[in-house]
């Protein structure tokens, strides 16, 4: 006997077959939904984290930015009281210069050399004079540069060619001069003087060529 199955198994089969591929699918769009929802908390727990950790580091930076601030107007006070000590001191040490500007220029002044006017304006002394000759005013010049440490910088304005009347019927030809230069502060003609001292070679330092 011949058995016919006159039912629609083809469409039941792809009936069967399409059902379980939407149920497949759904399946994996909740799975990928459940992902994508563990990854968003997770990013967002991160975050929070972050941002917790930020509001900790902008609290400190606050507090650090305050001490900065602090110690810096410390700073400021402290250079005040320095400069304020130093101009106290210089007060004390300056209350001599006169006495040592009068006592350098009388032993730096070469013969033949006479001054005649002396101003100063805070530490720079000008002063004009006459000398017998140019070369007199150099030497002038060299003496006050190497020979004294309360003075600096001496620098020559004018030299003019003049005369002296010594008498009626006689008179010499003279080198009118202008010289500026700086006169030092005790402090200052101390470290200078120290200086050329430690330039000095010792003389008991024994020489290496020299054979007992």
């Amino acid at each position: 006997m011949i058995l016919i199955n006159l039912l629609p198994h083809r469409e039941a089969a792809r009936k069967r077959r399409r059902d379980l591929f939407n149920v497949s699918l759904g399946a994996s769009a909740l799975f990928g939904g459940v992902i994508a929802g563990a990854v968003f908390l997770w990013y967002q727990a991160a975050i929070a984290v972050q941002q917790n950790s930020n509001g900790v580091l902008s609290s400190e930076i606050a507090k650090l930015d305050s001490q900065i601030k602090d110690i810096a107007g410390l700073e400021s006070e402290i250079a005040a009281l320095r400069a304020r000590q130093q101009a106290v001191e210089d007060l004390q040490s300056d209350r001599n210069l006169p006495v040592h500007l009068l006592t350098e220029l009388v032993n730096q002044l070469p013969d033949g050399v006479y001054i005649n006017k002396m101003a100063q304006i805070d530490q720079i002394i000008a002063i004009t004079g006459s000398a017998q000759s140019n070369e007199r005013v150099s030497e002038l010049l060299r003496k006050l540069s190497d020979n004294t440490p309360w003075f600096s910088k001496p620098e020559l304005i004018e030299i003019v060619s003049g005369s002296v009347a010594l008498s009626p019927k006689d008179s010499r030809k003279v080198a009118n001069f202008t010289i500026k230069f700086r006169l030092m502060r005790a402090s200052e003609a101390e470290q200078a003087l120290a200086k050329a001292e430690a330039s000095i070679p010792s003389e008991k330092t024994p020489n290496p060529a020299v054979k007992k």
